[in-house]
Formats: structure tokens, sequence, C-alpha cells
């Protein structure tokens, strides 16, 4: 099939509603007027050995025999003739920005990229050789995590992803769960969700009266962290203030009836989330 035909085939069924191919590791979903696609990077085995004080008891209800994915992904926005990125992966082999242009944006079409957190698989595509890989797009990310990594506790790979955009990264204040939010650009606003690092930051899309919580690093072992949001991962650096932020964010997505996008949800990677007794499920979006 010629690659004019696919595009134009997979363009006409995000216009009808969603598109979705697991073995590209896509999957679209309309949030008012924005069209949502998530982007897998990578996908290998599982380990649950990351997660802290779960016991054996726990790990054999929730985790098959077979064991079970990790994946890492990233998202990418359009609305209005505007083009964001809610992160950038790692950069490894190029894979997201490969699927960017997949979907019809060229990297300096980028006008916006959102970052979560300055963990490497977060940032890493931002630059290339020095140079930046999205040369007119803005870095947003919270003044809190910027300060953290790049003067409190220095992530050299961060600073180096940053440098190549100077003046055209944008600092911002997040704002609080449930509370009255200010959008940092049209119809996406940050929320502070604490723990993972010390300025991680979740975002909510709304348009048209629809909504999406795009919950970065929330869940590193979806099966398990779903149903018993207390066990945080090695990777949470305040693990107590992890699994408090987890329960509260996946509280208020059940009771809002708002669907939620994850960086290591395996895919769809996008869904519902339900409470389930004295945990919570997640519906994956068809």
């Amino acid at each position: 099939m010629k690659k004019a035909v696919l595009m134009g085939m997979i363009f006409g069924a995000i216009a009808a509603g969603g598109y979705g191919d697991e073995n590209d590791g896509i999957f679209t979903r309309k949030v008012g007027n924005f069209e949502v696609f998530m982007l897998v990077e990578s996908q290998r085995d599982g380990n649950a050995g990351i997660l802290v004080g779960a016991d054996e008891a726990t790990l054999s209800r929730y985790i098959p025999a077979g064991g079970f994915k990790h994946t890492a992904n990233a998202f990418l926005l359009k609305a209005s003739g505007k083009n964001i990125l809610i992160d950038t992966g790692t950069g490894a082999g190029g894979t997201i920005v490969d699927k960017v242009k997949k979907m019809g944006v060229q990297p300096e079409k980028i006008d916006a990229v959102l970052i979560t957190h300055l963990h490497g698989d977060h940032f890493g595509s931002l630059q290339k050789d020095g140079k930046a890989v999205f040369p007119k797009a803005k870095i947003y990310l919270s003044a809190k995590e910027h300060e953290y990594f790049t003067k409190t506790n220095i992530n050299q790979g961060a600073v180096a992803a940053l440098a190549p955009y100077g003046s055209q990264v944008v600092t911002f204040e997040p704002g609080q769960l449930g509370q009255k939010l200010k959008e940092i650009v049209s119809g996406i606003s940050p929320i502070a969700a604490y723990g993972h690092t010390p300025g991680h930051t979740i975002f909510l899309i709304e348009n048209r009266k629809e909504q999406m919580l795009i919950v970065g690093d929330l869940l590193h072992v979806a099966l398990v962290q779903f149903p018993v949001p207390e066990i945080s991962a090695t990777y949470d650096m305040d693990q107590n203030a992890a699994a408090a932020t987890r329960r509260q964010v996946l509280d208020y997505a059940a009771k809002n009836k708002i669907p939620i996008g994850g960086m290591h949800i395996v895919y769809p990677a996008v869904g519902s989330v339900e409470t389930d007794g004295a945990g919570f499920k997640f519906i994956p979006a068809k």
C-alpha cells in the first residue's frame, strides 16, 4: 500500500473518532477538539523488583505467572493548528521523533514541549549533538523541577537537553488538584503531583467539556499500583509522597470520570479509572 494512501486512511480514522495500532505503538483519542496521540517509544519485560514493600502474596495476586511488560510513552497533541508534545522519550533511536513525523508533524512544527519531570526517559529527545530537535518550541516545566535538577542536585543530562533552547525554556508554578487551574497553553493546565520527583507535574487537557489527565510517572507497575496505590517504586524520590499523590490523583480521576494517560502504562496507555475495594482498577480505552 502506498504511503500516501496509508496516511489518508490513518487521518480518516482519526477524523472518525480514533485510530489505534498496537504494532506501531500508536493510539489516539479525541478530547474535544484535541487529537491526542499516545506514542510508545519502547517496551520490554517488566521488573516487579522495583516495587517497594510489595510482598509475595501481593505480587502473585496481581502479576501474571508469565510476567508483564514495561513501556515508555510520550503524547502528541494537535489542536487549532498547534502541535504540543508531552515528554519526549529517551531519544534513543529517534523513536518518538519518528512517530511524531509519522503523524504528519515535522520537529520544527512543534510549538510546545511540556515536561512532566527531568528524568532522562522524559526529556532525552530535546537535543541531539547539542542542537535543539524542536527549534521553534517553547519548553515548559515546573519551576521546582527546574531548580532542583539544574541547580540543587544537578542532572547534567537535563542541563544539556535544555541548553539549546535558552530563553525558550519557560518555568511555571503548577496548580493544585481540584482547585482553579491556570493554563500554560490553551486547553492545558499543569497540576502538582510531587513525590516521584520534587516537581513532578501532571497535565489536564480540557476542551468542549471533555477532559483527560496525562499523569506522567504516577505509576510504574500499573498492575500492582492501581489496586494497591500505597506501593511505590524505587524510582520515586519521596516514596511516601508519591503514594499519597497516586491515591489522590486516581481517586479524583475515578470520582470525576476523567480518563488518564500514563508514560508507563502499557498500550493503549489511555483509559478510565474506577474504584475497586480499597484500590482502583484501570479500564483500557478501545
